[in-house]
């Protein structure tokens, strides 16, 4: 746990990108990149969840070794006003992604991804298939589903994320 008294209240979107800005030299350093940086409350605790890859995937080591070098630059720079519990993680086979440089990694690699929306859109819920395209202006996916495209406003969207076949 770490705690800290900076940022006068700064909103948690510019605490996990003042934090990104922070530990990514460090994290790139070590041979990792960056995957994302969450700063969120559940409960009456607050969290910082980094999570970090590789090519070869990541291990507990892995995150136990960026642990302990993003810690003491965290407990420096005190950009977290909050007590809060650091976690270092691996984005795991099906991964989340929540920004637009994790949905441009997985545009055109023909990896199926799963869509569930906030609302049903023409009558769905969600959606499977393949990122055709993603236009970062106007902040729209082309998913391509059962052999029909779909241009999907990621605004709409409560959770994308990769989908690994099991072979159940």
């Amino acid at each position: 746990m770490a705690k800290g008294k900076g940022n006068g209240g700064a909103p948690k979107k510019n605490i996990a990108g003042a934090v990104e800005a922070l530990i990514k030299p460090t994290v790139e350093e070590l041979g990792y990149s960056l995957w994302d940086v969450v700063y969120e409350k559940e409960g009456p605790e607050y969290y910082l969840r980094v999570t970090i890859d590789k090519f070869e995937g990541i291990t507990i080591d892995d995150c136990e070794r960026v642990h302990r070098a993003i810690d003491p630059l965290l407990d420096l720079a005190d950009p977290i006003e909050n007590a809060y519990n650091l976690e270092v993680s691996s984005p795991g086979i099906e991964r989340e992604l929540r920004l637009p440089r994790h949905i441009l990694e997985f545009t055109g690699t023909g990896e199926e991804v799963e869509v569930r929306f906030f609302a049903p859109q023409n009558g769905k819920k969600s959606l499977t298939g393949t990122i055709e395209s993603y236009d970062g202006e106007s902040d729209v996916i082309t998913l391509l589903s059962g052999g029909e495209k779909y241009e999907v406003p990621r605004g709409k969207c409560a959770l994308i994320r990769t989908v690994y076949d099991f072979g159940d």
